[in-house]
Formats: structure tokens, C-alpha cells, sequence
């Protein structure tokens, strides 16, 4: 594996049963990037994810995370490895505060120095949550609850963090909100694996992409290449250039 490549897949088969979701997925994610894994509906990229990060065992091919095959590794032992995944829905407990679902991301972490100055990187990156700490994390909307998920994740310290569709059912101002921090992490040194059924929203972020149909790797290349091909967008996502 190249030396820039944190996070990779090899010929990656999935299958639900008797059904084969991902047909030979191949890609890599290089150190310092946000990589934009595009498609419609049922294309693979939830999949992709859950398989990369383990909650899905591959039939065959491998997953490579910092040098080291990671394709047997169970789930739970991969985030403090550094691979970080925020799963498509959110998924918090809504009947916790959110400082405990906050802290349910470090519970490994016996640091406690450690632990507050993350947690204070997270109110940081979203006051509405250090406002509303000691709520129920079942109030929050929508939006509030993908910052949630996110600074969750980011508890865990992540070197490599695999975002699943987080501008699924927000606002136009709260995805860009959202997208602004997705950003800001990159900018902090977090590598990014970014699932996202909105291309327009992905690709005007993303350093390279990678675009899913029927399980199957069927164009990659520059974001802002991928961004500016009408035919591209039209044939494989649904949509207009952005």
C-alpha cells in the first residue's frame, strides 16, 4: 500500500444472504482527503461503509487501515484504531443526555484530562449542544442530532472518519452548516470517507470520488472533475452539474 493510503478496499465482496450487495469493490482513501463515495439508491455505498468499519464481514477481498489488514478485525475494536464510522440515521439514544451519548463515544478512554479536552473540542465545533448538554438527546432536531452523531465520533479521536448520507433530511442551511464542519475537521487532520446521495453537496468538497452502481466501481476521478461532467452526473447520480 502506497505510503498515503490510510484506508483501502481490494476486490471487497458483500453479501445479505444468498444476495451479493458489492461486486469487487476496489478504493483507496489518501491521508488528508475527504473521498465522496457517490450513487443512487441501493447503489452499495451503506455497504461499502459497514464493511469497511466491520459491521459487515466481507466473503472475500480485503480492508487495509494504516498499513494493516483490518478485513477479520471486529467492529468495535477498529475505533480505537482511529477508524471512526457515523452510521446513515443518526442512530443516538434518545432516551440519554447528550453529554452521555458524547460520552459513550471515549467510554474506553481512561484519560479523564484527555476526555474533557475533547469534549471541549466538541461543544466548540457545536455550542447548540454544550447549551442543551444535560437535555435528552430525543429533543434535538434533525440537524442537531447529525452534529450529535458527528461529535460522537469525534469523542473517539478519529484519524480516518466514514460519514454516512449526514445531509439526509436537513435543511439547505443545515447541510451547509454540517458540511462547513465535515470541512473544518479535514482542515484539523481528519481523513474523510463521505457517503452522500446529493452529489452537488459532496463533490463541492471533495478531493476525489468514487461513484457506486449495482455494487460495482463504474467511474472515479477529481472531485472537481466528477463535479463538472454533465454527462457523468446525468447517466450515474440523477442530477445536474453543480
Amino acid at each position: 500500500m502506497e505510503p498515503d493510503i490510510v484506508l483501502s478496499a481490494d476486490r471487497i465482496v458483500t453479501r445479505y444472504g444468498g444476495i451479493k450487495a458489492l461486486h469487487g469493490v476496489s478504493l483507496s482513501v489518501k491521508r488528508g482527503q475527504i473521498v465522496a463515495l457517490l450513487g443512487a439508491n441501493g447503489a452499495g455505498k451503506s455497504t461499502t461503509l459497514r464493511t469497511l468499519s466491520g459491521l459487515i464481514a466481507a466473503s472475500s477481498g480485503s480492508v487495509r487501515f494504516l498499513g494493516e489488514d483490518i478485513t477479520k478485525v471486529p467492529a468495535h475494536r477498529l475505533p480505537h484504531r482511529g477508524l471512526v464510522h457515523v452510521p446513515e440515521g443518526r442512530r443516538i439514544f434518545g432516551d440519554m443526555t447528550i453529554k452521555e451519548n458524547l460520552d459513550l463515544g471515549s467510554f474506553t478512554l481512561a484519560d479523564d484530562v484527555e476526555r474533557r479536552r475533547r469534549l471541549d473540542h466538541v461543544f466548540e465545533l457545536f455550542p447548540i449542544l454544550a447549551r442543551r448538554q444535560n437535555g435528552d438527546a430525543r429533543n434535538l432536531s434533525g440537524g442537531e442530532q447529525q452534529m450529535l452523531a458527528i461529535g460522537r465520533a469525534l469523542m473517539a479521536a478519529p484519524k480516518v472518519l466514514l460519514l454516512d448520507e449526514p445531509s439526509m433530511g436537513l435543511a439547505p442551511q443545515l447541510i451547509k452548516e454540517v458540511m462547513n464542519i465535515v470541512q473544518r475537521l479535514n482542515r484539523e487532520g481528519v481523513t474523510i470517507l463521505l457517503v452522500e446521495q446529493n452529489s452537488k453537496v459532496a463533490l463541492k468538497f471533495a478531493d476525489y470520488g468514487y461513484v457506486l452502481k449495482a455494487g460495482r466501481i463504474v467511474l472515479e476521478g477529481l472531485g472537481s472533475d466528477l463535479a463538472s461532467n454533465e454527462a457523468v452526473i446525468s447517466a450515474y447520480l440523477g442530477g445536474v452539474a453543480a
